[in-house]
């Protein structure tokens, strides 16, 4: 870390977290794990554990042709992916369609038609329309899972306000859109979040993944669970007697248990967000929140006359001004190289800085990085060392961990740390999760059900 004065290593003192904590944040993590999987106790628990219903990994013998509907945002994508059992022999084509705002805003049944009627235009045009394909349907809302095939929206984000669809399974929607249609034949097999599919994606490289991770704007996890220990779960105990576990993790400390670790910077950015007191553990580590971190700190150093001599410039000053990837900007530079860091002063309207402000302001983006990054690492050794296996993968995505030139060796020497003697683990980074993994819950499931009919007939 650069060269700074003890009264500004002083002030940051609460942004570092001291290797006692950082357990104390694994085992509560632990603790509420516990909670969520209770069927007496999930709830109150403030990390939901939701199963997933995906019991099985891709295993490379899935064959055939999969679509895969990836619906978070006003685009959404439609993909086919043709698996020929193995990496080496996997095809894919995508196209991006927009959700129009009248839409956004619209009658449910309009949206879900014209979902359908895109997904129709994309088989045409890969003339797969006469063929009856199975889908994965990755929905990046929040959604209360009944089923593989049973998501129910519980409500709207992102700009989205359909009316008639908040409360309803949206599978179904999509079904009876398509049936409307009638010129295509799509068999909706899974619905799916993108960290889930995150997962499925690197099990298909790596079959000893078992956690999915996203830290990107927001954050979450999800992992495989023994059957035995989801008190929550309602489905058969037929082999594998495993479920993938969606965490919703980033509402951890949302019942004040992570209070010890909250600083003032954490505080303000909370007041001042759209969810008071909620995603608490996310609004610590995620993309969207980092930037106004260490914007907070800095400004309080400005102004405590301890940076860029107690003048800053009134973009500085903004809520907001201090974007997340300026951080990975200053970073990503060696030790003693300043050109990133001018820039966005410059950018940010501040005049007069010296080469110590800068080698202040890397500080800052460090102690904010690095905590960021020991919170993800507590809750992944704690998911390590429930899984207990001696190797695990973990697959990860989200543009902190993509763009962040630190962050994945930050988490490779912070989760070692952590985990039970005699465990292993490697990163992954996961290539499309939400589009190529949601055609792989589908084509796993389509396999299951081929496996299971085979020995029905054999019997």
């Amino acid at each position: 870390m650069s060269a700074v004065t003890d009264k500004i290593k002083e002030i940051c003192q609460d942004l570092i977290l001291s290797d006692e904590k950082i357990v104390q944040v694994r085992d509560l993590m632990n603790k509420e794990i516990n909670k969520g999987l209770g069927r007496e106790t999930n709830p109150q628990a403030k990390i939901k554990c939701f199963p997933t219903y995906v019991r099985q990994l891709p295993n490379g013998k899935e064959t055939g042709k999969f679509l895969a509907l990836d619906l978070g945002g006003t685009n959404f994508r439609v993909l086919l992916i043709e698996l020929a059992g193995g990496i080496a022999h996997s095809k894919m084509v995508s196209k991006i369609f927009a959700v129009p705002n009248d839409i956004m805003v619209g009658p449910g049944e309009q949206l879900f038609d014209h979902i359908a009627q895109c997904l129709s235009v994309f088989m045409h045009e890969h003339g797969v329309q006469n063929e009856k394909i199975p889908l994965g349907f990755t929905f990046s809302f929040p959604c209360r899972q009944e089923g593989l095939t049973k998501g129910v929206l519980v409500t709207w984000t992102k700009g989205f306000s359909c009316s008639n669809v908040e409360g309803k399974d949206v599978v179904s929607m999509l079904n009876d859109a398509i049936r409307r249609r009638g010129d295509v034949e799509i068999d909706v097999l899974a619905v799916l979040n993108d960290t889930t599919g995150t997962l499925m994606s690197c099990a298909y490289k790596n079959p000893e993944c078992r956690i999915g991770l996203i830290i990107g704007t927001g954050t979450n996890a999800c992992y495989v669970e023994k059957l035995d220990k989801v008190g929550t779960w309602d489905g058969d105990f037929s082999e594998p007697q495993q479920v993938v576990i969606n965490l919703e993790w980033g509402a951890f400390g949302d019942d004040g248990c992570l209070d010890f670790i909250f600083t003032e910077y954490d505080r303000d950015v909370d007041t001042n967000s759209i969810n008071v007191g909620k995603q608490v553990f996310e609004k610590m580590i995620s993309g969207m929140y980092m930037g106004e971190l260490a914007g907070l700190a800095l400004r309080r150093l400005c102004r405590e006359g301890l940076l860029f001599n107690g003048k800053g410039s009134e973009r500085f000053n903004e809520r907001g001004s201090f974007h997340t990837k300026y951080i990975s900007e200053i970073e990503g530079e060696k030790n003693g190289e300043m050109v990133n860091c001018q820039a966005i002063l410059d950018e940010l309207g501040v005049t007069g800085y010296t080469d110590e402000d800068c080698r202040h302001v890397r500080y800052v983006c460090e102690l904010v990085s690095r905590r960021a990054a020991a919170l993800v690492c507590a809750g992944l050794a704690c998911l390590l060392n429930r899984i207990g296996e001696k190797h695990a993968v973990v697959a990860v995505d989200g543009s902190v961990y993509r763009y962040h030139p630190a962050f994945h060796n930050l988490m490779t020497a912070g989760i070692s740390k952590l985990i039970d003697p005699g465990l292993g683990f490697d990163l992954m980074l996961s290539e499309d999760g939400s589009g190529r993994g949601a055609a792989l819950v589908a084509a796993v499931a389509a396999r299951v059900t081929a496996e299971k009919a085979e020995l029905a007939l054999a019997s």
